[in-house]
């Protein structure tokens, strides 16, 4: 099961960082993502780590977020800096699958973290 942690307040221009956990191993093996679902938004992805270590974002979050992985703790991260009010979201972590350019999530959702980012 997936486990983000790690939202909260934070006043505009603040930095947070999420983890995600995971039974076994599969965080370790597999592509990982952050996805975020803001009120009355479709959820979106947000930062994407294939396997091998290389890392997309889209452009709303580039050079803000950075994805990454401790093997040894078989734990993800999302370490975000200079948040905006428009981060404001629930932020959820899954396993990823490629079907050529496009990232899908490959579990099913669990819980995720409440991040508000305040003016």
């Amino acid at each position: 099961q997936l486990q983000a942690s790690g939202g909260g307040l934070v006043q505009a221009g603040g930095s947070l960082r999420l983890s995600c956990t995971a039974s076994g191993t599969i965080l370790i093996f597999n592509a990982v993502g952050w996805y975020r679902q803001a009120a009355g938004k479709q959820r979106e992805l947000v930062a994407a780590m294939s396997s091998g270590g290389n890392t997309n974002y889209p452009d709303s979050v580039k050079g803000r977020f950075t994805v990454s992985r401790d093997n040894a703790k078989n734990t993800v991260y999302l370490q975000m800096n200079s948040l905006r009010p428009e981060d404001t979201a629930v932020y959820y972590c899954n396993v990823l699958k490629s079907y050529g350019t496009t990232w899908n999530p490959l579990l099913r959702w669990g819980q995720g973290t409440l991040v508000t980012v305040s003016s």
